[in-house]
């Protein structure tokens, strides 16, 4: 068979699958406008800087903890300042990192982008693995089983079950999530094979075997020992030097650098046949040479931001009914480390983005930013739990009443914070 030939019917057969996608869940209840609204959670693994990414530019502590990795105040003469964020005639709290002046700042001018400062977890064990873990079941500390590895269901499979003949989920990610894991069967879609290689360890070991004792065999062992080196390469020039642990933490979640590419293919997905989906974006782990203005976390909002920008773009008229959250397992230390970096906190930002969204405004309890307001001396404190705050996003945009949010988040108060 030709190679053309077999690249056709890959195409097809992929094609094929994703007309058969299974969707089910309870046909029961459609909570009224279900059908209408589309959410998506993105999920940046390892925890991102949110102090370097919605900066706090008018606290004096900042630029004090920050001697190397701070970023300007807004200044319009200076491209490497930060971006204020606020209205005209306001003084100017907050900024936004200048990596995003030109895919999420366009939303927020728009009013399309809020964000929530001070967001996050109960969860205080500042590990990655346990703290992903919380945030996905969004099962209360306090609830029989809901300890790490203990749970039975993730929130937005509890979500969908809610939703019942109007739900339709989807998790673009290799497997599984544990966001998305309970009784309502979910399909998971990845969208990164494009970037893998040609060969897996199996096709190679049947390839060497059709060449073993032939004049040919060294030339192959070459090739893929070769073809191993500069994968290897290629992967720590991604990760940035990253460590296993680090590493570990992404839970094989795509990297920033392609999620514009995996954007533009989400949206076409979403405006067509999913309302309910989760994505997770690697790579946030910023222990070492984190950056400024510019630099490594300058470079993950780069590509994050201009994915996001493109699939607000590629929705077209379904912007208008999509919110789109960006969340992290918790924010990070405030002060920076002795390696130019910052390590493991608590509180974070989570962004709200969506043509609904009552944007250009910062949303949800604030406190000052100074010493005496950080948690443990040492990071942001949570001041929106995030399951009240997503119970009341829940509760405007898929008219969920106190009964079905109650399955979505057991013995948790919902909390509508005005995002839509």
């Amino acid at each position: 068979m030709q190679r053309r030939t077999m690249l056709k019917l890959a195409v097809a057969g992929v094609a094929g699958a994703m007309e058969r996608l299974p969707v089910v869940a309870s046909r029961a209840y459609a909570a009224p406008g279900a059908a209408d609204s589309k959410f998506l959670l993105v999920f940046l693994r390892g925890g991102y800087d949110a102090a370097n990414v919605v900066i706090p530019v008018g606290s004096p502590f900042y630029y004090e903890a920050r001697p190397t990795l701070a970023v300007a105040e807004p200044d319009p003469s200076n491209p490497h300042a930060a971006l204020p964020l606020a209205q005209a005639g306001e003084a100017v709290h907050w900024g936004l990192h200048p990596a995003l002046k030109e895919s999420i700042y366009p939303l927020w001018q728009a009013g399309q982008a809020a964000f929530v400062t001070f967001a996050g977890a109960e969860d205080m064990s500042r590990s990655h693995f346990e703290t992903q873990d919380r945030v996905e079941a969004g099962l209360s500390p306090a609830i029989a089983g809901a300890g790490p590895r203990k749970y039975g269901s993730g929130f937005m499979n509890r979500l969908a079950a809610s939703l019942g003949g109007a739900a339709a989920p989807v998790a673009f990610t290799d497997g599984l999530p544990v966001v998305m894991t309970g009784d309502v069967v979910v399909p998971n879609v990845s969208l990164k094979g494009t970037a893998r290689a040609p060969f897996d360890e199996r096709q190679m070991a049947v390839l060497a075997g059709m060449y073993a004792g032939t004049r040919f065999e060294h030339l192959i062992s070459e090739g893929f020992e070769l073809r191993k080196t500069v994968a290897e390469q290629a992967e720590m020039m991604a990760s940035g030097g990253t460590s296993s642990e680090m590493q570990a933490a992404n839970r094989n979640a795509i990297s920033a650098r392609g999620f514009e590419l995996e954007a533009r293919r989400m949206a076409g997905l979403m405006r067509d046949k999913f309302n309910l989906a989760f994505i997770d974006v690697g790579g946030w782990d910023t222990h070492v040479n984190e950056g400024n203005a510019q630099g490594q976390l300058s470079n993950l909002l780069g590509n994050l931001g201009q994915g996001l920008a493109v699939f607000a773009e590629q929705m077209g008229p379904a912007w208008s009914k999509t919110v789109v959250v960006v969340i992290s397992e918790f924010g990070r230390t405030f002060r920076e480390n002795g390696t130019r970096g910052t390590d493991h906190g608590h509180g974070t930002v989570y962004w709200v983005l969506g043509g609904s969204v009552r944007g250009g405004r910062m949303a949800g309890d604030q406190v000052a930013v100074e010493r005496g307001t950080l948690n443990q001396d040492r990071d942001w404190p949570v001041l929106n739990e995030y399951r009240s705050l997503f119970g009341g996003l829940f509760k405007v945009v898929f008219g969920l009443d106190a009964a079905r949010l109650d399955k979505v988040f057991p013995r948790t108060r919902a909390r509508d914070i005005g995002l839509v």
